[in-house]
């Protein structure tokens, strides 16, 4: 509670601070013609880049992994051929890793006011680009910027809302999210993100403790539903532009054993939801196996972006 606090603070001085500044540039970003209303998108505090990036990710094999608890929450990619996971308790300090599968450039990013993680690939528009922290938010979710052309770039709407890419949007990348212990079973031979980040950091701290417990949501956003806690985890699946939720709520009292596959249907098409009681962990898949680049994110987060979304509910 006390981390809760004091961010929250923060938050309300950097609010004020910002209101009177230049509406149309903030953190040295040109908001002009931006898809999304410019009062809208708000500082979150840090400058552009005071959230750093890692841009050269050191990784141990799971057997070197000693700090890692198992019961630690990662974001795990498998991807031609490599596994690789992704500490919470780091991704909180840095939100966005610049990283590569094979020859493939991937940008693995984290959104802790949200709870979200989400995986792109980088390559658009015949650009190779990589990503920094913007320190602006929309929604209370992150602002990408790319380093090439300083185009925001919306997380949750996979979207750049500003600059000379406005209106391209990434291509997501299957991720889960998970417990070390879990996604260790099952990708033995998985890499895991050191804490050899290049930055002095103390990752056994949480800068949000209490915050996924509380009611309160730092920054305005544009729909809230009472319908569950606004920290609710969900799974969220968009196909064919409709979307649906899967509150963990629910998936847990549908769940007849601890692994529980739940058979559903999104836009007219088939898919099946894996949900694990243990760990906290769910994924989709279509009906031919293959895994669908859901989130796993806070309920107020998938809402605001998803008015109109259906939500599962357990019979």
């Amino acid at each position: 509670m006390r981390d809760f606090l004091f961010v929250a603070c923060v938050i309300f001085t950097s609010l004020i601070s910002s209101a009177s500044a230049d509406p149309n540039s903030q953190n040295g970003f040109n908001l002009n013609g931006a898809l999304v209303p410019v009062d809208e998108i708000l500082s979150g505090g840090p400058p552009r880049d005071g959230i750093p990036a890692i841009d050269k990710p050191v990784f141990l094999k799971a057997s070197q992994a000693k700090a890692v608890r198992d019961t630690a929450r990662v974001l795990g990619i498998t991807r031609n051929g490599v596994s690789k996971a992704y500490p919470i308790s780091i991704m909180n300090y840095h939100e966005i890793v610049n990283d590569r599968f094979a020859d493939e450039a991937i940008a693995v990013t984290y959104c802790p006011l949200c709870g979200s993680g989400v995986a792109f690939k980088t390559e658009i528009a015949g650009y190779q680009l990589q990503f920094g922290v913007s320190g602006l938010l929309y929604n209370s979710d992150v602002l990408l910027y790319d380093r090439r052309t300083n185009s925001l770039w919306s997380q949750l709407l996979s979207k750049a809302i500003t600059g000379p890419l406005k209106g391209n949007e990434l291509t997501r990348i299957p991720i889960e999210h998970t417990t070390w212990a879990d996604w260790r079973t099952q990708n033995p031979d998985t890499l895991v993100l050191s804490q050899d980040t290049g930055y002095r950091r103390d990752y056994k701290d949480n800068p949000y403790a209490g915050y996924d417990e509380h009611e309160g949501i730092y920054f305005p956003i544009s729909f809230r539903s009472q319908g569950y806690h606004p920290k609710e985890q969900v799974l969220g699946i968009q196909i064919n532009g409709q979307a649906k939720a899967y509150p963990f709520v629910e998936l847990a009292k549908a769940a007849k054993q601890n692994i529980t596959e739940i058979k559903d249907e999104v836009a007219g098409q088939a898919i099946t939801v894996r949900f694990d009681k243990t760990h906290r962990a769910a994924k989709a898949f279509d009906a031919e196996g293959k895994q669908i680049a859901g989130t796993t994110l806070y309920w107020f987060a998938w809402f605001t972006f998803n008015p109109k979304t259906k939500v599962f509910k357990a019979k």
